[in-house]
C-alpha cells in the first residue's frame, strides 16, 4: 500500500484480512472482497479433500481448488452484478467439489457456510450420489442445467472448467513429447472430452460472455485439436 496507515500496522491489516483499497487522502477503508471467513472454507476443503490428488498425477487436489477460487474471485470482483458476492463466490469455489467428491453433504456446507454457499456448491455439482451415474448423460444434464443457472453459479463453474481445460491442454501437449496414454486417466476418451468442453464453452459464451469465457473458448479449441491428434 502506498499510503501511510496511521494507527494500524501492516501486520494488523493482514490479521483482519484487509484486501480492499485505501484512499490515500482520507485513509477510508473500503470493505475487503474476502474476509477471514474464507479461511474456514480453505481449512474445511483441505480436511475433506485430504489424500486426494489430481487425476493421473501426484498433485494435491487442493491446488485445483485454490486455482479455481483465484479465477472465480478475479471474475466476480470486476463484475458489477457479482462484486458484492465475491466472498460468497470465493467460498463456494473453494468448496465446489466437496459434495461431489467427498463425504460432505449440501446440509454440511449450509450449516458451516450458509444457504447461499451451499446452493452454489450444489448447483456446481453434476451429481450428489455414489457411485456416480453414467458419464455421458450426467454431463449432458449438467450442460442443460447451465442454460438456466444464475450468474454466481456460472462464475464458479466457469472458473472450474477454465482450470480443468488448461490442465488438460498442458498435460496432453506434454504427452505428445514424453509419450504415455494421457487420456486414459479420464472416465471418457478424447472425443467425449472434446465434445463436453466444446459444449461448455458454447454455453458460457452465451450465458456469461466476457474475458473469462473467451479464454475458455481459446483453450477448448486447443483441447479439441489435441483430442483429434490422440484419436488418429
Amino acid at each position: 500500500m502506498a499510503a501511510v496507515l496511521s494507527q494500524r500496522s501492516a501486520t494488523e491489516l493482514v490479521e483482519v484480512g484487509l484486501t480492499g483499497e485505501v484512499d490515500p487522502g482520507s485513509l477510508v477503508y473500503r470493505p475487503p472482497p474476502v474476509s477471514r471467513r474464507f479461511g474456514g472454507a480453505v481449512l474445511f476443503a483441505r480436511s475433506m479433500h485430504d489424500g486426494q490428488a489430481r487425476k493421473g498425477t501426484q498433485i494435491p487436489y487442493l491446488s485445483h481448488l485454490l486455482a479455481v477460487t483465484a479465477l472465480a474471485i478475479e471474475d466476480a470482483a470486476v463484475d458489477d452484478v457479482l462484486r458484492d458476492e465475491t466472498e460468497t463466490i470465493a467460498i463456494a469455489a473453494m468448496l465446489h467439489d466437496v459434495v461431489e467428491d467427498t463425504r460432505a453433504t449440501v446440509a454440511d456446507v449450509a450449516g458451516r457456510f450458509g444457504a447461499e454457499v451451499a446452493r452454489i456448491v450444489a448447483a456446481c455439482s453434476d451429481t450428489e450420489v455414489s457411485p456416480k451415474p453414467p458419464w455421458r448423460p450426467r454431463k449432458q444434464a449438467y450442460i442443460d442445467h447451465l442454460a438456466d443457472a444464475d450468474q454466481a453459479t456460472l462464475c464458479v463453474s466457469l472458473a472450474d472448467k477454465r482450470h480443468n481445460a488448461r490442465c488438460i491442454v498442458e498435460d496432453a501437449a506434454a504427452a505428445l513429447t514424453t509419450g504415455g496414454d494421457f487420456w486414459s486417466r479420464f472416465n471418457a476418451g478424447p472425443a467425449d472430452q472434446a465434445w463436453y468442453y466444446d459444449e461448455l464453452a458454447k454455453v458460457f459464451s452465451q450465458r456469461r460472455p466476457g474475458t473469462a469465457s473467451a479464454e475458455l473458448r481459446r483453450t477448448v479449441d486447443r483441447l479439441c485439436e489435441l483430442a483429434a491428434q490422440a484419436a488418429t
